[in-house]
C-alpha cells in the first residue's frame, strides 16, 4: 500500500455523498423514497397537496440504492426512507413531513 490508501468503496461512497449534496442544493425539495413504502407515499402526498414540485428518487428503481441509503444514513443519522430535504435541510421522514405540514411550519420553510 502506498501513502494514498483510500479504498475504491470509500471513493464510491464519497462520490455518492457528493451527488446527494449536489442534488439537495440544486432543488428546493428532494425526496428519497421507495415505491412500495407507505411513509414515502405520505410524504409525497403532502407536497402534492401543496402543489410543491419535488425531485424524487425512487431507491427501489436505481442501481446504487444501497450506496445511496448508506450515504443518507451517514448524512442524516438513519438509512430509513423517506428522507425528505427542504432547501438543503433534512426534515426527516413521512410522519415528520406530515406533522410539519399540519403545524404550518413546512409552508413557512418553503416561503
Amino acid at each position: 500500500m502506498g501513502i494514498n490508501s483510500s479504498s475504491p468503496s470509500s471513493e464510491m461512497s464519497g462520490a455518492v455523498t457528493n451527488a446527494i449534496r449536489q442534488r439537495i442544493s440544486q432543488n428546493t425539495v428532494v425526496i428519497y423514497s421507495k415505491t412500495y413504502c407507505p411513509y414515502c407515499t405520505m410524504a409525497k402526498e403532502v407536497f402534492d397537496k401543496m402543489r410543491q414540485p419535488y425531485d424524487l428518487i425512487e431507491l427501489d428503481q436505481v442501481q446504487d440504492s444501497e450506496q445511496i441509503q448508506d450515504a443518507l444514513g451517514k448524512m442524516t443519522g438513519t438509512r430509513t426512507v423517506p428522507r425528505v430535504f427542504v432547501k438543503g435541510q433534512c426534515i426527516g421522514g413521512g410522519t415528520d413531513t406530515q406533522s410539519l405540514y399540519k403545524q404550518g411550519k413546512l409552508q413557512d420553510m418553503l416561503k
